[in-house]
């Protein structure tokens, strides 16, 4: 009997690191679209469904942070913002985003440990989708993204239940909340991976 290809997706739950992440998700590129759509993947287009909402400009420059394959480059072309740039850390995975066609601006390999110094800029709008969790970028990054945006700027990002469950995680956004950084729109619990019963709740924040 021939063996199917091999599953990732219970793994990237169990990292340690960014580094870690990393050398997951170069095996996974090749396989990575088809088990992520197997599994219901809903938060791409959650996300840019929100940033449309709240976002001034559609036309506006765009980063989309941990773009991956560019799955969610391409939710976010279809509501309607047509200047997106993506960042990876993952060679195999930026490659795979670079070749949709009429995606991306630009994609950019990130550099670890510290992926943002790779970016051009300026954005009026960051997207993170699915990236921000234990094991592959910190709470902190929150900080980073709204440090890179104007104000009026959004930042829409998720954080899956495995996140949720780590206090330092849905803490940030009350931290960056309550220190009067930006503003929090949305908030909202629903699907990601609903093949395997994981959800996400999307945040909307709004820089002051």
């Amino acid at each position: 009997m021939t063996e199917g290809p091999r599953k990732f997706l219970s793994s990237a739950y169990h990292l340690g690191s960014a580094f870690d992440a990393r050398s997951l998700y170069q095996e996974w590129a090749a396989s990575y679209d088809a088990e992520i759509a197997e599994n219901g993947y809903a938060t791409p287009g959650r996300i840019a469904a929100a940033l449309a909402r709240h976002a001034a400009d559609r036309a506006a420059p765009v980063l989309d942070y941990g773009c991956g394959t560019g799955l969610s480059g391409l939710a976010l072309r279809m509501r309607g913002f047509t200047v997106i740039d993506g960042l990876d850390v993952s060679p195999p995975m930026i490659e795979q985003a670079a070749a949709r066609d009429g995606i991306y601006r630009r994609t950019v390999l990130g550099r670890l440990p510290d992926p943002l110094a790779s970016v051009p800029g300026p954005y009026a709008n960051v997207a993170a989708v699915g990236v921000i969790s234990p094991g592959h970028a910190p709470a902190s990054t929150v900080d980073s993204l709204l440090a890179m945006l104007p104000p009026g700027g959004c930042l829409a990002f998720s954080l899956n239940d495995h996140a949720l469950a780590v206090p330092k995680f849905p803490g940030k956004v009350d931290e960056v909340t309550a220190a009067g950084i930006a503003d929090c729109l949305l908030r909202e619990h629903g699907d990601h991976l609903p093949g395997i019963g994981l959800e996400a709740t999307v945040y909307l924040l709004r820089k002051r």
